[in-house]
């Protein structure tokens, strides 16, 4: 099996197992939606306040509903031993992280999908038709090092004994490059500010994506035998 089929297959394999059951989706979403009820409550969407907080809001919502996926990407293959089963699989050990990551990007994706326009429409928030492509470029690349890094640490703290709370724990910290930077290029985008402006916080983030993905390509074998 080359490395393009088996992470096809991971994929194909995690995907259907999500649809299902659609346990991971529903909750992600669920979660994401009481999130936005929260913010409509806190924040008058007529405030002028909000153009200035709503990226903000935006990415605490992606953030926080992605982290329920990533905590049951690996614990789940736990049931029934099926991680022995993907290990013993006659593919390189990276393959099972790329496959696991592209079907958690699947699913936070399908969340921005569905919360973004509905952040727009309770807040009477209105996104400039130029600004969409910049604004899913950053979505993009801050959704991808969120998701890199957190599929990697999700392996690592599977094992533990209280990995829905070590998780968090231990990616919020190394999240904060991206946080900052795709709240920022956000607001930037939103703003219809100069493309200097938000060219640099692209930049960044497409450096740590690049980094925390080949970062697994060394370690994930190892990561798998904690």
């Amino acid at each position: 099996m080359n490395t393009l089929n088996g992470i096809r297959a991971i994929i194909w394999k995690d995907l259907a197992s999500e649809f299902r059951t659609k346990e991971l989706l529903s909750s992600m979403l669920i979660f994401a939606v009481l999130t936005i009820i929260v913010f409509v409550f806190a924040f008058d969407p007529t405030k002028d306040i909000v153009r200035q907080v709503f990226p903000g809001m935006v990415w605490v919502c992606f953030l926080f509903a992605g982290i329920l996926g990533l905590n049951r990407s690996f614990v789940s293959e736990k049931t029934n031993d099926c991680i022995t089963g993907l290990i013993l699989c006659p593919v390189d050990r990276s393959v099972i992280y790329f496959g696991k990551m592209t079907a958690n990007l699947i699913y936070i994706s399908i969340v921005e999908i569905v919360t973004l326009p509905l952040f727009a429409v309770l807040f009477n928030y209105r996104i400039p038709l130029k600004a969409v492509l910049p604004l899913v470029l950053v979505i993009f690349l801050g959704s991808l090092g969120f998701i890199a890094v957190g599929t990697f640490l999700s392996a690592l703290s599977a094992n533990a004994r209280s990995s829905e709370i070590l998780l968090p724990v231990i990616l919020f910290p190394i999240m904060v490059p991206v946080i900052l930077g795709a709240v920022q290029a956000s607001a930037a985008v939103l703003a219809m500010a100069p493309a200097a402006e938000w060219i640099s916080w692209i930049k960044i983030l497409a450096a740590f994506d690049a980094i925390f993905l080949a970062i697994p390509l060394v370690l994930f074998e190892y990561i798998l035998e904690v």
